[in-house]
């Protein structure tokens, strides 16, 4: 069965800000190398977690923006 235009397409922008997500993840991570005594995974779990969740919803919504700009909606170019 061949995938439709439009399934390709939300897979892809499904890709882009999980992708993007992952990329948060890790920015939140890095936080703690770099500012372990407010960002670490003991004491400042709670801060940690939340830079990370915010990086990666930051990075999701820029991957999304990032594939409209190259993949707009799916058109019905060559159906008749």
């Amino acid at each position: 069965m061949r995938a439709s235009r439009v399934e390709i397409w939300l897979k892809g922008l499904v890709a882009a800000g999980i992708s993007g997500a992952a990329g948060g993840v890790m920015t939140g991570l890095a936080a703690a190398g770099i500012d372990p005594g407010h960002f670490n995974l003991q004491a400042g779990m709670g801060a940690t977690v939340r830079i990370g969740a915010a990086a990666a919803l930051i990075n999701a919504v820029i991957g999304v923006a990032a594939y409209l700009q190259k993949s707009p909606l799916p058109g019905d170019e060559g159906k008749t």
